[in-house]
């Protein structure tokens, strides 16, 4: 009996902590930052395609020709440029698309917008199949989606600004969904890192050091010189090798990639871990070029930061903008937007 009492307490509790895990309401700074910062991506990103709109999307010409209906012929996604004919009308749904990002970035009618650049970001992605679907457009898409779950305008947004003027209550109530939403972002990128820690494990070149290397001194990414870690400084009568750091770089970063998943769900661990994934994109944006991509997953690394630090860098900015805005002149009796 007391083997069996002490086992439906371990289930109870686990199902606490499932549910807690899970449904326990949270304040949405957070989800309505990454509102900000991934519709704003989003923004860049797809503008940036209005300089090869004609040769990625339409049907016959560009890098696809015959290739795109071979390569896409058992392709699962959807995109809504299968379905335009005319360069007039792909323009206009283009231009619609950008338009969508900004209402998003700007957090006018949130909900409505995240949707929408939901399915325009997975359209796009799809359409340009293999040729143009990199990194940068999967976390764009996995990000978005997530976003779109969660209350997104609930701070830090237009509507917000306008529910304020109307007389609204103040305050943002805790939500379950942006709970969810940050749950599932972080359990996500949990699982990049872990099969990208995986993959970089089978290449010999992360097994001998010389990875780190190779990339920031590529010249075809290269943006900035690297070379100089080929160095070596002479300390008195000895020298350090900077290539050691090169070495200690590379193994570091298949470890913290592989033992991500079950590090930063420690409080001890996790502002070292996200702190040195987040010094990690920075070094790939800006060795490599690949800003983007690197922003783009310091985002989603922001999943892991709690709302009141949020709260705490961005709600003296968002008061300032609503008291610009509704021109109201006590800023001490105004709540944050």
């Amino acid at each position: 009996m007391n083997l069996i009492n002490r086992t439906s307490q371990y289930v109870r509790d686990l199902w606490r902590e499932w549910n807690d895990f899970w449904f326990t309401p949270t304040d949405p700074a957070l989800v309505s930052l990454l509102r900000v910062l991934v519709g704003a991506m989003l923004f860049y990103t797809h503008l940036v395609w209005s300089n090869g709109l004609y040769d990625f999307f339409h049907p016959t010409l560009g890098w696809t020709g015959e290739l795109l209906p071979a390569t896409q012929r058992f392709r699962m996604g959807f995109s809504f440029f299968d379905y335009i004919g005319s360069d007039a009308l792909r323009w206009a749904v283009h231009i619609a698309c950008l338009i969508v990002f900004f209402c998003l970035t700007i957090g006018l009618f949130s909900r409505t917008m995240a949707v929408l650049a939901w399915v325009a970001a997975l359209s796009y992605a799809n359409r340009v199949t293999p040729g143009g679907f990199y990194g940068l457009e999967k976390a764009n898409c996995m990000m978005i989606a997530y976003v779109m779950l969660s209350p997104c305008g609930a701070r830090y947004s237009v509507d917000r600004l306008w529910k304020l003027h109307r007389g609204a209550i103040a305050e943002a109530a805790p939500s379950v969904m942006a709970n969810v939403s940050t749950r599932l972002i972080q359990l996500h990128l949990c699982v990049i890192y872990l099969f990208g820690g995986l993959g970089k494990a089978q290449g010999d070149r992360w097994w001998d050091g010389t990875a780190v290397w190779f990339s920031v001194a590529n010249y075809e990414y290269r943006s900035l010189d690297m070379t100089w870690l080929s160095q070596k400084i002479p300390l008195g009568p000895w020298s350090f090798d900077l290539l050691y750091l090169v070495d200690l770089l590379t193994t570091g970063t298949v470890f913290l990639e592989i033992f991500y998943c079950c590090l930063v769900w420690n409080r001890w661990a996790r502002p070292w871990v996200v702190g040195s994934m987040i010094a990690m994109h920075l070094l790939i944006g800006a060795a490599m070029g690949m800003w983007t991509f690197a922003l783009i997953m310091i985002f989603a690394n922001l999943a892991f930061f709690r709302p009141e630090s949020i709260r705490w860098a961005c709600d003296p900015l968002a008061r300032r903008i609503k008291l610009a805005l509704v021109g109201d002149k006590s800023p001490a009796a105004q709540p944050t937007a």
